[in-house]
């Protein structure tokens, strides 16, 4: 049995899951303030060691409550979900709907564990090439094990809703094997790309447990389980580049500066917006694609909001000047930075 049973119900209120969210936070935020970056790196070994997930024993995936039934209206897109919230998709027939939302959840999960196996690899080769009594190589590592369970997690998600789903467009699949690399040779970069994949997905699920809406159990069980491990990965991710800023030269700082906001734009575009395969399989109207995908101001502020906490992350690094905010501005995803990790959007639009 893994070393811990939280977060367990499948029935718990809105304002419970709000509240479990904010104590996911805040033990992580506590859990390494006024320490050292070794101590930090130390505690966040430790939590997951006493906090951890299996894929395989804590989800009841034989639970007859957790079965994914093709009638069930729970599988309805909540209208938090940015093309749930489009007219096209609220136009059509109840079926038509449920089938959408299965194959939508089916297509993110299937992007998700793909960079998961990304992150994987490029843990492995940034561990190594770390000296002996590296913290960062504990940490690591237990993060990578955490991120395997993520992968069970997700394919046995994909298997049980028999969609076909690919995942990433063709480029990114093909450029997977390479893309660990980063990790040995720009790490810095690479845990900006970690941020990239994890931020987008992470805003999504707390934005939809938020929400409060009659979802799946299945897929309510998952996010939550994945919601509570990311908060420490997405920790590291920001004590790591917190901890390696001040050794930037000036010439890597100006490249890593204007590089952020792209490789931001371009992985969450990777994640949330569907390849012309999904588009085609879900029956997705161009103009409705336009629209959900980001050019309706609900759309545009979606997208803002997802990288709130990597714009305060890049002014606490130095990494926010002129020449940078206008690539922000470029790629869309400029605005006002969080005020403390995981502001909720509602407050830092």
């Amino acid at each position: 049995m893994t070393a811990t049973q939280e977060p367990t119900s499948t029935t718990v209120s809105n304002e419970e899951l709000e509240a479990e969210l904010a104590r996911i936070e805040e033990s992580v935020a506590r859990s390494v303030a006024n320490k050292s970056y070794e101590e930090r790196l130390q505690t966040l070994s430790e939590a997951s060691v006493h906090q951890h997930f299996d894929a395989f024993v804590d989800i009841a995936w034989d639970d007859p409550d957790y079965a994914i039934d093709h009638t069930d209206e729970r599988w309805v897109l909540p209208a938090v979900d940015i093309l749930g919230a489009t007219d096209w998709y609220q136009s059509l027939p109840k079926d038509e709907q449920i089938r959408v939302g299965i194959y939508r959840q089916a297509q993110i999960v299937k992007v998700g564990l793909q960079f998961e196996q990304i992150l994987i690899s490029g843990l492995m080769n940034h561990a190594f090439s770390l000296p002996n009594g590296s913290p960062e190589f504990r940490y690591g590592t237990h993060e990578a094990t955490e991120e395997c369970h993520h992968t069970q997690m997700f394919q046995e998600f994909v298997n049980r809703s028999g969609q076909h789903v690919t995942g990433g467009r063709w480029l990114f699949r093909n450029a997977a094997p390479f893309l660990p690399l980063a990790a040995r040779w720009v790490p810095y970069g690479f845990f900006f790309g970690v941020l990239a994949g994890e931020e987008p997905i992470d805003h999504v699920q707390k934005s939809v447990l938020r929400a409060g809406e009659d979802m799946h159990p299945l897929l309510r069980r998952i996010m939550q389980i994945h919601v509570a491990e990311e908060a420490r990965h997405i920790g590291f991710a920001h004590e790591f580049l917190q901890h390696n800023a001040s050794r930037l030269s000036r010439r890597e700082r100006a490249l890593i500066s204007v590089a952020v906001p792209v490789i931001m734009r371009v992985l969450c575009d990777e994640i949330l917006v569907p390849s012309k395969q999904a588009q085609a399989a879900m029956g997705i109207p161009d103009a409705t694609m336009k629209e959900a995908f980001w050019d309706s101001p609900r759309s545009q502020k979606f997208l803002r909001d997802l990288f709130g906490d990597v714009r305060m992350l890049a002014e606490e690094c130095g990494l926010m000047n002129r020449t940078s905010r206008k690539v922000w501005r470029a790629m869309k995803i400029d605005g006002r930075s969080s005020r403390f990790r995981s502001e909720p959007a509602s407050a830092a639009a």
